[in-house]
């Protein structure tokens, strides 16, 4: 199979001052990849699907694997329907090591998708939202990033961290949590809200990150319908968002925002967006391309 392009092209509705244009943005490709030692796979990493040899190598270095990459006695990626295999073969005594390694590994060894043992994990099926979920007028999605601005002490003290904050209508951001990993914060708001009884479908996630993948099946996985970003999706995590029923809103920065999946729940302008802009039919990804 030929290897996806990294970058691909999505229509969106560009929303500003109660004004439309439609757009096309140019979004990264992600994909799965899997790190895979002779036969074994180590982890799956959510990655642009370019410079792959580089990034195998890379990988292997950083994490200890080999010392040198000569260590590395062959390389080859692999095309899947459902993602892609860097496939490795190590000299006698790195592989040896690798066998080891693996029988006393106690968990990830990175972030986000790296430790899962398949594709399939990967890209595991996620529950339809469609119907439900709160209505949101396109002024609370525009100012829902610069609301969160304010539950970030940390980055205050740092520039160094993201937060995930949960909106609800009428109330603005009414918590949030922070975290050196955009993929942390967001799990620790999760664990928070359920501590706390409130539910993923009665408010929407705001991001101070891009949205890829585990970043949508995070918040479908815990019932948030409506994602809203200050930075721009991956083409995958957008395909998700559509099959998934999610509202997805990218580049929510105070005065405007890219409306790119299920514009039912915007309030007042729905009407207009479901029969005007390119964003239908939502379960279908065909106009990433």
């Amino acid at each position: 199979m030929i290897l996806p392009p990294p970058v691909v092209s999505a229509a969106a509705t560009h929303i500003r001052a109660g004004s439309r244009s439609a757009v096309t943005r140019c979004l990264p490709e992600e994909v799965p990849v899997a790190m895979v030692y002779g036969g074994s796979t180590q982890a799956v990493m959510m990655a642009s699907p370019a410079d792959l040899k580089d990034f195998a190598v890379g990988f292997s270095l950083t994490e200890g694997i080999v010392t040198d990459p000569a260590q590395i006695e062959r390389l080859e990626v692999m095309a899947h329907p459902k993602g892609i295999e860097a496939q490795m073969w190590l000299a006698g005594e790195r592989s040896e090591a690798m066998a080891a390694r693996r029988r006393f590994m106690a968990g990830p060894v990175g972030c986000g998708l790296c430790g899962i043992d398949s594709l399939d994990e990967a890209v595991r099926a996620l529950p339809d939202l469609s119907g439900v979920g709160p209505c949101l007028d396109a002024a609370q999605i525009a100012q829902a990033t610069e609301d969160l601005r304010r539950w970030q002490p940390f980055h205050d003290q740092t520039r160094a961290v993201h937060a995930a904050g949960f909106l609800m209508p009428g109330q603005g951001i009414v918590l949030a949590r922070e975290d050196v990993g955009r993929h942390n914060a967001l799990d620790k708001l999760i664990g928070a809200m359920a501590r706390q009884g409130l539910r993923g479908a009665d408010g929407a996630f705001v991001l101070t990150s891009r949205v890829s993948v585990e970043m949508v099946q995070k918040c479908a996985m815990a019932g948030g319908a409506v994602l809203i970003a200050v930075s721009a999706p991956t083409a995958h995590a957008l395909r998700l968002a559509q099959a998934s029923g999610i509202t997805l809103a990218a580049f929510a920065r105070g005065e405007g925002f890219d409306l790119f999946s299920h514009p039912e729940r915007l309030r007042a302008e729905m009407r207009a967006l479901s029969s005007e802009n390119p964003l239908a039919p939502e379960k279908d990804a065909s106009h990433v391309a």
